[in-house]
C-alpha cells in the first residue's frame, strides 16, 4: 500500500525523468520550469490512490500515465494564466511573464502533446477505455473554460450556471482521475463508476474552495495573486451567492461594481469584500464544500473493497477537506 506522499514522490521522479529533446530551447525550457516550480500533484496522487485501492503492483505502466495527467493540467494552467492576465503561478512568474505569450502557448501545445504520450504507457488493453475517457474530460475541461470567459462579460450568472462550468472546468480532469487510476488497477464498472463520482464530487468542492482562497487567502500561502476574481469579474460561487442574496441598495451596489470599468481595483476589491462578509457567502460557500466532500464520503463507503485499503486515499481525500481551514 502507497501513502499519498510514497505517491507523490513517485510522480515528482517520474516527472523528473522525462528527457525532453535539447532544441529547440524557447519550447522545451518553459516546460522544464513549469514542471519543476512544484504543485500538489492532487491529480497523479488520485489516480494511483485510485488504483492503489485495488492492486498493490504500482509500476510505470501506472506511473507514467498519471504523470501525464499532471502534465495536462500544468498545461491548462499556462493557458488559463494567459486568459486571465495572472503574472504568478506557485509564487514564481507565469511562463508567459516569464517569456512571452507566444512562447507559453506553443510551450502548452507540447505539453499537451506530452501528456497523451505518457497515457499511451498504460497496459496496451487498457490503452482505448483510458483514452476515450480522457478525451471526453480533455474537452469538457475546453467548455468549461469557454464558460468561464463568456461569464465575465456576464453581469449576472446563476448558480446553477456557474456549477455547470465548474465540472466542466474542474471537476472533469479529477473525475478522470481517479476513473483512470480504478481502470487500470481492474476495479468493478460499479467501483469505476464510483470513483469517477467521487471525483466528480471532490473536484467541485476543491473549485469552490479556491473561490474562498482567492478572495480570502494571503497570496504567499496559495503561490498566485488574490483578488483576481474580483479583479476580471469572474463567476465564483462567493459572487453567484451574493448576486441571489443581495437586496435593495447594497444590490445596485454590487451591480455598480460589476458594470464599472473604470472603478479602481484595489476599491473595488475592497468594496465586493465587504458586500461578501456582509451577505456571509463565505460560509455559504464553506458549507457548500462541506456538502460535497459528504457526498465523497458516502460513495467511498460503497466501494468493495476491505477497509484497509481505503487508510491512504481517506487520509487524502480528508486532507482536500482540510484545506479550506
Amino acid at each position: 500500500m502507497y501513502s499519498a506522499e510514497d505517491i507523490k514522490e513517485l510522480v515528482e521522479k517520474s516527472l523528473k525523468s522525462i528527457q525532453y529533446p535539447d532544441g529547440p530551447s524557447e519550447l522545451y525550457a518553459p516546460v522544464t520550469y513549469n514542471l519543476s516550480i512544484g504543485g500538489k500533484r492532487i491529480r497523479p496522487i488520485l489516480v494511483l490512490l485510485s488504483c492503489n485501492l485495488f492492486t498493490d503492483r504500482i509500476t510505470d505502466k501506472c506511473i507514467l500515465p498519471a504523470t501525464g495527467l499532471e502534465i495536462f493540467h500544468c498545461f491548462t494552467l499556462v493557458h488559463d494564466d494567459i486568459m486571465d492576465k495572472a503574472d504568478m503561478r506557485r509564487n514564481q512568474p507565469s511562463i508567459h511573464k516569464k517569456w512571452n505569450v507566444n512562447t507559453a502557448i506553443l510551450s502548452g501545445d507540447a505539453m499537451c502533446i506530452e501528456s497523451y504520450k505518457l497515457l499511451c504507457y498504460a497496459e496496451t488493453a487498457k490503452v482505448s477505455d483510458i483514452l476515450h475517457s480522457f478525451n471526453k474530460a480533455a474537452l469538457n475541461v475546453c467548455e468549461g473554460q469557454q464558460y468561464d470567459m463568456n461569464y465575465e462579460s456576464k453581469t449576472v450568472i446563476t448558480e446553477d450556471d456557474y456549477l455547470k462550468m465548474i465540472e466542466l472546468k474542474t471537476a472533469a480532469l479529477i473525475s478522470v482521475s481517479t476513473k483512470i487510476g480504478a481502470i487500470m488497477g481492474d476495479a468493478s464498472s460499479p467501483d469505476i463508476d464510483r470513483l469517477a463520482r467521487i471525483g466528480r464530487n471532490l473536484g467541485l468542492a476543491f473549485q469552490i474552495q479556491d473561490d474562498i482562497m482567492d478572495s480570502y487567502s494571503d497570496s504567499k500561502k496559495i503561490g498566485k495573486d488574490t483578488g483576481l476574481d474580483i479583479a476580471n469579474n469572474k463567476k465564483t460561487y462567493l459572487l453567484t451567492s451574493a448576486i441571489r442574496h443581495a437586496k435593495g441598495e447594497q444590490r445596485k451596489q454590487l451591480m455598480s461594481l460589476l458594470s464599472d470599468k473604470d472603478i479602481p481595483l484595489e476599491r473595488k476589491y475592497a468594496e465586493m469584500k465587504e458586500i461578501y462578509d456582509n451577505l456571509k457567502v463565505r460560509y455559504l460557500a464553506e458549507a457548500k464544500v462541506k456538502e460535497y466532500f459528504s457526498i465523497v464520503e458516502e460513495e467511498f463507503k460503497a466501494v468493495e473493497v476491505k477497509p484497509e485499503r481505503k487508510r491512504y486515499f481517506k487520509e487524502f481525500i480528508d486532507s482536500l477537506f482540510e484545506r479550506q481551514k
